[in-house]
């Protein structure tokens, strides 16, 4: 374990499916909360809470779990090393424009959820710089291993990336998905495999749908190569079906949550192990 993420390996390992959990982060530096706008409970609105516990079952059915420490509010690993905001940092030369950062969402996030601001001023570039090589750098050098190693155990790498969204997020969308698959539009995963991926989820009876209003962010966008057989997709799931979004606490049946989401991760394992059938000579 390091201060960027804790890994969970399994004992066994036998797929190609790998799990990323890298909004899930509650350890909240005592200096970080000091210099903050915002309380310490509003300043967790913005983390993906319980997400990473929502798919702990990964190692037990043969995968690697890598979950996040730092939270998102102090630094945003699904961001790249680049999207760095001159509105919280200070020297920099503005960039060409990025919807991402000009909302606050850079890879060292000026806002939270619904906008609210994180800092009074800004920070030196020597301390943004400090906050990505202790903990963006060694967290993605972490999942390129794991993407790396997954190669002995399958032909095909499946790599789920584990989000969490609000409720009201597509609470005016009549009957809205209470997971929402993103692939980038199919950039990111082969059709056959997400359409494994989906079934996984909707076998539970949970609405899924695909790609709206969440398509994938970096993760999914830098480690997605469908035609090299490594495949990404980005998995937010409605926190309101495992944890009361106000308190951000579990939920009485929490439990009963993961235990129905075991087998959508002992699916998405199985979905990582494949070999290619040898040609005939």
């Amino acid at each position: 374990m390091t201060d960027a993420y804790r890994l969970h390996l399994p004992r066994t390992p036998d797929t190609g499916t790998v799990f990323s959990s890298p909004h899930s982060g509650a350890d909240y530096p005592r200096a970080f909360l000091a210099r903050a706008r915002l309380d310490a409970h509003a300043i967790r609105s913005s983390e993906d809470a319980f997400i990473d516990e929502v798919f702990a079952s990964a190692p037990q059915h043969g995968a690697p779990l890598l979950a996040a420490r730092v939270p998102r509010a102090f630094l945003d690993l699904n961001r790249a090393a680049d999207e760095l905001d001159p509105a919280v940092i200070e020297g920099l030369v503005r960039a060409p424009h990025n919807p991402r950062v000009a909302s606050g969402l850079g890879v060292i996030p000026r806002v939270v959820a619904q906008g609210r601001p994180i800092y009074s001023g800004k920070m030196s570039r020597t301390e943004a710089e400090s906050r990505i090589a202790t903990h963006w750098t060694p967290y993605h050098a972490r999942l390129q291993t794991l993407l790396q190693d997954a190669r002995q155990h399958s032909d095909r790498v499946l790599l789920i990336d584990c989000h969490s969204m609000p409720h009201e997020a597509l609470s005016n969308r009549g009957p809205h998905p209470e997971v929402v698959l993103g692939d980038r539009f199919g950039a990111a995963c082969g059709r056959d495999v997400m359409d494994r991926v989906e079934a996984a989820f909707r076998g539970t009876g949970l609405r899924v749908s695909r790609n709206a209003p969440f398509a994938g962010a970096y993760i999914t966008q830098a480690y997605g190569r469908p035609s090299r057989q490594q495949h990404a997709v980005q998995v937010e799931i409605d926190r309101s079906l495992y944890m009361d979004e106000a308190r951000i606490e579990k939920r009485p049946d929490f439990a009963a949550f993961v235990a129905l989401m075991e087998g959508v991760v002992a699916t998405l394992c199985d979905i990582g192990r494949h070999r290619q059938a040898l040609a005939a000579e």
